[in-house]
């Protein structure tokens, strides 16, 4: 044996465990567990694997999705997002770093593997794939483009704004929208645009435009948390803006993976399935619940993963309907297009079998 060669590596390998522990909070349970892993198949998961963290690119300024909370925890949507993926791939939900992605670095981000995978508040649109090399892997979040006014400009609908200055968010499709659906409309206005979305809202606030356009979502959830500014949310909508997980082309054992955990969040909502009752329903005779939760079947083998992989994420971070609840209800969204399709909503999840 080359001890020479060795060394460098049980270094380099005590560095990355050390780094993980101290920036992502590594539980000694799950250092304690650590076992040489067979390859994937993935070469981002064989990555994850090996630094015992998922590196996830957020807005890190969008209530509801991702933000900090009080204690420097992030919370929202993409956030738990990002946590089932990891409680998928590593078994640990806590085993994520966040990294806040301004919209014009998500995309560098992405393709340069600063992050494994990317959940702000992103579209899914034909440029995005056929172009910047990225797939779309779940939709999280069915949205549209909508205006926030001051309520005493006496405006009750977007057509009203032929002439307005919009506030616009560099970077993003909003800017696209709003450009064309005024262009249709033969209506005029002026842009202006900024790099964040901070630097955004204080600009509405402070007078420097007549409307703010972006997602309807991030609309409502920043009306809500200025209940003294008299905000009015217009009723139009324009187009539609399905949102969610995107990864890097060229791999496809961590697209089907990322896709499958979104789906499994839904397929556990479809069969009542919960982060209280999961052990529960993984006992159950029913086939499907016993391949969802991987009491029988090798779903998460053919993912790569523990075939536990769908009942972590499920136990650690609820089912889509547990997540929607403890971050998005609270801000009055209705979910809308957001429900089952049971419930006359858009989502859905394929068979898992």
């Amino acid at each position: 044996m080359n001890h020479k060669r060795l060394l460098p590596r049980l270094a380099t390998a005590a560095a990355v465990l050390m780094a993980s522990a101290l920036a992502g909070g590594v539980p000694a349970q799950a250092q304690q567990q650590q076992r040489p892993a067979a390859p994937s198949g993935s070469p981002t998961l064989d990555a994850v694997r090996e630094r015992r963290l998922l590196l996830c690119g957020v807005s890190g300024e969008s209530p509801g999705f991702s933000l900090p909370d009080s204690r420097g925890e992030m919370q929202g949507l993409d956030a738990d997002t990002c946590r089932a993926v990891a409680a998928a791939a590593l078994g640990d939900a806590k085993l994520v770093r966040f990294v806040p992605l301004s919209p014009q670095a998500r995309f560098t981000a992405l393709q340069s593997g600063e992050v494994d995978l990317l959940v702000r508040n992103t579209s899914w649109t034909l440029t995005r794939e056929a172009s910047l090399g990225l797939l779309m892997a779940w939709i999280n979040f069915h949205d549209g483009t909508a205006f926030v006014v001051k309520s005493d400009a006496g405006v009750s609908s977007a057509k009203q704004l032929d002439g307005a200055t919009v506030c616009l968010l560099q970077g993003t499709s909003t800017e696209l929208d709003v450009a064309e659906w005024f262009r249709a409309n033969n209506l005029r206005f002026t842009p202006a645009v900024f790099g964040g979305v901070s630097e955004t809202q204080a600009a509405f606030l402070a007078g420097r435009c007549d409307a703010w356009a972006n997602d309807a979502s991030y609309i409502a959830a920043f009306r809500a948390s200025q209940p003294n500014a008299g905000l009015s949310l217009l009723p139009d909508r324009i187009g539609s803006e399905p949102v969610g997980a995107m990864v890097r082309k060229g791999d496809d054992r961590w697209f089907d993976l990322v896709r499958w955990t979104g789906a499994a969040l839904l397929a556990a909502e479809q069969a009542g399935v919960t982060s209280a009752n999961a052990d529960e329903k993984r006992r159950s005779p029913d086939p499907a619940l016993q391949r969802l939760l991987g009491a029988q079947g090798d779903l998460g083998k053919a993912l790569g993963v523990d075939n536990a992989w769908a009942s972590n994420a499920v136990k650690q971070v609820g089912n889509y309907a547990e997540i929607w609840d403890r971050n998005l209800a609270p801000l009055g969204l209705d979910r809308g297009a957001n429900r089952l399709a049971s419930q006359g909503g858009l989502m859905w999840a394929p068979p898992l079998r």
